[in-house]
């Protein structure tokens, strides 16, 4: 069994690691912190898991779990996950990291657009972005995986394989990406936005051209399509728990059947991603509770437009079900392992 830790377990994305893991049949959690709740059980915060688990919150304290764990899932804030992937990865330990520290291969752009100081540079080579449909061979081998952002994700696997396509040549930018996301993206702080009063009945855009996503979205499409990509990225806030919807303009007219075909071909043994036949679109009531991505295609011929829309779950596929995923790949676990999940329904 893998012994693993969970390093600030306390906000979604660690109850959500410590739910799926639970489950997991290769995994021992054997260790869950949180500066907040030190001395509290971990049910008293995720009561959802009764009965499941014993694990007490305790601090952070790199010399004391590395001597329980093997394996750290790092849930913390930007900048804080910096110091203690630097720790564990001296104590040997393979580190998933869910905050954005490491997504971004140039520090400078890390710093423009989170406005901080980049204390781990010489990190930044060794990590390994976490998004396993196009960079499994490298997550394979990795000691430091920087898994995705929930918008990244749902961005980048609708469009990477149009940028690796023959269809690539003639686009015009900026793409625009227009989404949707569950107020749980926001994390579990308290802030007078995310309150219920404030976000039910309502949708609302936010941070369009300044969010910090953008430059992530930029860099692997860029990379995928061997060229400098823009992208015009509008996100909302939507009152529902969980889940994302990006609906994505392209300019330029693609046969839709024939663009299907290619994504069917891309994704053919990737078993989280799911391409949907023509004419149907995604739904998040259909992949949520799972790690699956779904993909569907319309071409606009009245203006001449291809539009591409991906359905993920924020909080699995975007965030924990992902890094349970690379760990997966990292260890030589069979993929969906702790992940083979049917979406909640409704």
């Amino acid at each position: 069994m893998l012994k693993t830790a969970i390093i600030g377990g306390s906000g979604y994305t660690g109850g959500e690691l410590l739910r799926l893991l639970l489950s997991h049949t290769e995994v021992e959690i054997t260790a869950i912190t949180s500066e907040k709740s030190v001395g509290k059980p971990a049910v008293q915060l995720f009561p959802n898991l009764k009965d499941k688990t014993d694990l007490v919150f305790e601090k952070n304290n790199p010399v004391v779990i590395s001597k329980k764990a093997n394996f750290v899932f790092l849930c913390l804030p930007h900048c804080a996950a910096m110091d203690a992937a630097i720790a564990y990865l001296k104590y040997g330990k393979k580190v998933v990291d869910l905050s954005a520290d490491f997504r971004l291969k140039d520090y400078k752009v890390y710093e423009k657009w989170y406005k901080e100081k980049h204390t781990a540079k010489d990190l930044l080579k060794k990590a390994v972005y976490g998004l396993p449909e196009l960079y499994r061979d490298k997550i394979q081998n990795a000691e430091l995986v920087a898994n995705p952002g929930c918008y990244p994700t749902s961005a980048i696997l609708a469009l990477a394989p149009l940028f690796k396509s023959k269809w690539a040549k003639g686009i015009d930018l900026p793409i625009i990406i227009d989404s949707k996301s569950a107020v749980s993206g926001a994390g579990r702080g308290a802030e007078v936005a995310y309150l219920f009063t404030e976000a039910n009945e309502s949708v609302r855009a936010y941070k369009i051209g300044s969010h910090r996503h953008t430059p992530e979205i930029e860099q692997e499409l860029s990379k995928a399509a061997n060229k400098n990509i823009k992208v015009s990225f509008a996100p909302h806030l939507i009152p529902m728990n969980r889940g994302i919807l990006s609906t994505i303009y392209i300019k330029k007219p693609i046969n839709a059947g024939q663009l299907l075909d290619h994504y069917m071909d891309f994704y053919m043994n990737e078993p989280f991603v799911r391409i949907l036949d023509s004419g149907a679109l995604p739904d998040t009531k259909n992949i949520r509770g799972s790690n699956i991505c779904e993909i569907g295609i319309v071409e606009d011929k009245r203006t001449g437009m291809t539009i591409i829309v991906s359905a993920i779950d924020n909080l699995i596929k975007g965030a924990s079900g992902q890094a349970i995923q690379n760990m997966n790949i990292m260890q030589g676990f069979d993929e969906g392992c702790g992940l083979n999940l049917l979406p909640i329904f409704p």
